[in-house]
């Protein structure tokens, strides 16, 4: 029968015996692990001694790290190689993978962009046309940038002219970006060479003449990748100069934490500077008249109480999306010249996450309960229509110009590859643009959304694909994966990896935790430093709730996260260790005692705190999974995952991580770190580093969950 919600008097039953379901240690131990050696350092907080002798894995770059990696990758890879089906879940993956994949087009001085990946490509290429359907022409082939295609395409901006194309690259998955500009007719590299750049859009002055970027000073070779980042600095750089002579624009020096992402509006009269503090939702606008000259950067939004996203202006009327007094946001208008608000559509039951201004319409993006909904409006807020989706899903796009009356925009689900659409904002229809071709079979899986509630008693939504038909008999291989934090919302979308897991008979879930936006910022405060345990109960939820409906059961439930994502599983991997037969923490936050020391970790304490306030100490070092590992637990078989450029989060978080749990664990249960090189946070990761990895992940999972063979 297909998957269907278990009955009231099955879940509650099944509830009350969660811990006695719990998974048994198996006697061990099944691996032997590099000896890893300790150190005598200990660190007082607020009269808390805390040992940290892992401390020398830090330094990433000393003789002895590097050993102990070394030796660290080759007991995993012969751990993995041990794994029969590892060869044919890659071999699947690979035939999964190789299909034509294409972002949302976008118009610029009169062309189209757009990017394409044929299938196994590493790097998707860019093109340009004259019209949506005249015959692309390459403009820049990142592949060629690298034989093993570790070099990808970190921005793009194209001049309002159409003449150049500024483009920045990462090299090795790092954050720090090279910018470089193209002349699009001719297809050859100019002289300009920008450096030191991070997390820093770019955008071009009105005539062409240069454009304006964000960078940091210039480090040393000992701190580029775990150095702090601090005192961003907004610059512009004219065509055919070096940079040396860019001009700089805007800084603070008072305010160190302070970042700078600078717009120059579609009429060219104005620069728009957003700053931002860290990772914190709010920010401040600040805006440069470019009409007159050696017009000075003056404060528009300068309060810091709530989030403000330029999305256009009509001469000095500016329009925003903001939460300010509105959680789930809405759009204003500011005159710069009073700084009159004028509300134009108000905040409502849906989560606004996003608007443009085409054909001049307001084309807002919302979140029901964690899937899209697109509505049109016009500017002064009336309401038009709806854009009808294919289904429960997540849309993305919508860009374009007040007078363009076209705009393109992708749809995608759990079982719907990325498929663009043209919208004509006159008559309000879609049609296919481009529509790539997988080979699976959608109508062989069901998507469902399911309400839990976590432990304080707030409702949390989770989807759950699987294949239809399946069994409620607690046998079901199952991967829940979460997030939770800095405001980012999980929505539904298409993941080759994660298909080849429903092939192989798992149950792919994802849980909407608190800490995330996919009910405004209230959902994402609830989550967040003093509150920050609330996303592990919801998480720790989620799993019980899978085992109580018998979707699944201790022995057969994988838990996985990425990032912050990772911290999430290494916290309730520590917590609730019974409840998970296996753990794939991914570039994870571990030391939550240390994270602010390292290059922009500090921008993260808007939702973690630091360990440097008493109150938030104590609330860190309750859940930091570096420091709950206790000797003698039997922890779940747990595959720890990063790598060695990965200078958003460092490595030392898992390599410090992994030491210790092999350390404190007890029983067979194997407790591997995979550390990828030539790699980073996951940005622009090659396809050929994508296969290998997530063929690991399932083969680990495989022998874990004791599954059934892959059909070939």
């Amino acid at each position: 029968m297909p998957f269907r919600r278990a009955t009231l008097a099955l879940a509650l039953t099944a509830a009350f015996s969660g811990h006695a379901l719990a998974q048994t240690c198996p006697p061990g131990p099944a691996v032997t692990y590099p000896e890893t050696k300790k150190v005598d350092q200990k660190d007082d907080y607020h009269g808390t001694s805390i040992a940290d002798p892992y401390r020398w894995l830090e330094d990433a770059n000393s003789a002895e790290t590097k050993a102990w990696v070394d030796e660290e990758n080759k007991l995993t890879q012969a751990y993995l190689g041990q794994i029969p089906q590892r060869a044919a879940i890659r071999e699947r993956l690979t035939k999964l993978w190789n299909f034509e994949r294409f972002s949302v087009p976008y118009k610029e001085g009169g062309r189209y962009f757009y990017s394409r990946n044929d299938g196994l490509q590493n790097q998707s290429v860019l093109y340009t046309m004259k019209t949506p359907d005249a015959t692309p022409r390459v403009l820049l082939d990142p592949n060629t940038l690298a034989a093993d295609g570790t070099v990808a395409l970190a921005g793009l901006a194209v001049s309002p002219n159409g003449k150049y194309l500024a483009y920045s690259t990462a090299a090795s998955g790092s954050d720090w970006n090279e910018i470089r500009v193209r002349d699009i007719d001719t297809g050859k590299d100019a002289a300009d060479h920008i450096q030191w750049v991070k997390f820093s859009e770019t955008s071009w002055a009105h005539d062409g003449s240069g454009f304006y970027y964000s960078r940091y000073d210039e480090p040393t070779e000992a701190t580029k990748l775990a150095g702090i980042n601090y005192f961003q600095k907004l610059y512009f750089h004219k065509i055919g100069t070096t940079q040396d002579k860019d001009v700089l624009v805007y800084d603070r020096p008072d305010q160190k934490e302070w970042g700078f992402q600078a717009e120059v509006t579609d009429d060219g009269k104005y620069l728009v500077i957003n700053s931002s503090q860290g990772t914190d939702p709010k920010n401040r606008v600040f805006i440069k008249d470019l009409t007159k000259k050696d017009a000075k950067v003056v404060g528009l939004l300068e309060a810091f109480d709530a989030s403000y996203s330029f999305i256009d202006n009509d001469g000095p009327l500016f329009y925003f999306v903001t939460d300010k007094n509105a959680p789930k946001s809405r759009i204003a208008a500011i005159d710069v010249r009073t700084a009159k608000w004028t509300e134009i559509v108000p905040e409502s039951a849906a989560t606004l996450t996003g608007a443009n201004i085409v054909n001049g319409q307001l084309v807002a993006n919302y979140l029901t309960d964690a899937h899209s909904a697109v509505k049109v409006f016009d500017l002064k807020g009336k309401p038009l229509h709806d854009v009808t989706l294919p289904g429960l899903g997540s849309a993305g796009g919508f860009g374009g110009k007040k007078g363009d009356t076209e705009t393109f925009y992708s749809y995608t689900s759990f079982t719907t590859p990325a498929t663009i659409y043209r919208y004509d904002l006159k008559s309000g229809k879609s049609s296919v643009y481009r529509q790539p071709k997988v080979d699976f079979d959608p109508s062989a899986y069901e998507t469902r959304q399911e309400f839990f509630t976590s432990k304080d008693g707030t409702k949390v939504p989770m989807f759950i694909v699987a294949k239809k038909g399946i069994k409620l008999d607690g046998s079901n291989p199952t991967y829940l994966y979460g997030y939770g934090g800095f405001n980012i919302s999980l929505t539904p979308a298409f993941s080759v990896a994660n298909l080849a897991w429903l092939e192989m008979g798992g149950v792919y879930v994802m849980a909407n935790l608190r800490g995330g936006g996919e009910y405004g910022e209230a959902w994402h405060k609830a989550g967040t430093k003093l509150q920050k345990q609330n996303v592990f109960d919801d998480f720790i939820g989620a799993a019980e709730w899978l085992v109580a409906n018998k979707v699944t059961s201790p022995q057969k439930l994988a838990i996985g996260g990425g990032s912050n994502g990772g911290l999430l599983v290494g916290a309730a991997m520590t917590q609730r260790p019974e409840l998970f037969a296996a753990a794939l923490p991914a570039v994870g936050v571990m030391d939550m005692l240390r994270f602010h020391k390292f290059t922009i970790g500090w921008a993260w304490m808007s939702d973690y705190g630091s360990s440097d306030n008493a109150d938030e100490f104590k609330a860190l070092v309750k859940y930091s999974p570096l420091h709950n590992l206790k000797p003698g637990k039997c922890y779940p078989a747990t595959m720890i995952t990063t790598a060695d450029h990965d200078d958003r989060v460092v490595p030392a978080h898992s390599f410090k991580f992994a030491a210790t749990a092999q350390a404190a664990q007890t029983g067979a249960n194997p407790i591997l770190i995979r550390i990828e090189t030539k790699a980073g946070h996951g940005a622009g990761k090659p396809t050929s580093k994508q296969i290998e990895e997530v063929a690991d992940r399932w083969g680990f999972l495989y022998r874990t969950l004791n599954m059934a063979p892959v059909a070939k």
